[in-house]
């Protein structure tokens, strides 16, 4: 991202509380940088679109400092629950609701679910995760689904300090965990291994050179780098 892109999301987001994630947010920020309106497209060629995926990838950016400089302690489960909650807290309501409209348009909804998975892979890679095998994606996919009910819920929460959200995400995490429980069962079952293993043949994380990553994973469910 360059110095005067970044200035453009800027500005824009400082008129995004009152026009959206909107272009006339971006065409507002670009007047008060006096840019023209043809670089302001060129730095931002989706419109709004591109500036909620801003806001939001700053969001993930300011949780991968606080998990690289101070990792929550506890039981994993606790320290997912809190690095959800954190990354929450980062992010203005006002402005996640309006990044969660433009993002929720049917013309949208691939970058919005690429934006909702890279969340879910901060969290896990700040968290120390190194799977290189199916549990890489199982992962990430069961924490998006959990992140993207509990953003929603936390968009309407009035409780003081997001309470409710907190119980809300509990509630998903133990139903998770029950879950897990349940596929432990099942993967102790006979023929249940060499099946997960062959699996694992075809099933690897992005950079690892499988045909998965050429075409097996949906490019916009893929995490950046």
């Amino acid at each position: 991202m360059t110095d005067n892109q970044a200035r453009l999301i800027e500005a824009a987001l400082e008129h995004a509380v009152f026009d959206g994630m909107s272009d006339r947010a971006i065409a507002a920020g670009a007047r008060d940088l006096a840019m023209s309106p043809d670089l302001a497209r060129v730095y931002l060629p989706r419109g709004g679109a591109d500036l909620a995926a801003a806001y939001h990838r700053r969001g993930d950016a300011a949780l991968l400092a606080w998990l690289r400089g101070a990792a929550p302690p506890g039981r994993f489960r606790d320290r997912i629950a809190q690095a959800v909650m954190y990354r929450l807290s980062v992010s203005d309501r006002e402005l996640a609701r309006a990044g969660a409209i433009v993002l929720a348009l049917p013309q949208n909804a691939g970058l919005g679910a690429r934006l909702i998975w890279e969340t879910a892979d901060a969290i896990w890679t700040g968290l120390g995760d190194r799977s290189q095998d199916v549990n890489w994606y199982s992962k990430r996919a069961t924490l998006s689904a959990v992140y993207g009910a509990t953003a929603l819920y936390w968009l309407g929460d009035e409780s003081q300090d997001a309470g409710d959200t907190r119980a809300f995400l509990d509630r998903r995490i133990e139903g998770i965990m029950r879950f897990e429980t349940i596929k432990g069962r099942v993967a102790a079952l006979p023929g249940m291994a060499a099946l997960t293993q062959a699996a694992s043949g075809w099933i690897r994380p992005p950079g690892t050179g499988s045909s998965t990553d050429r075409g097996g994973m949906p490019s916009d469910l893929k995490a950046d780098g």
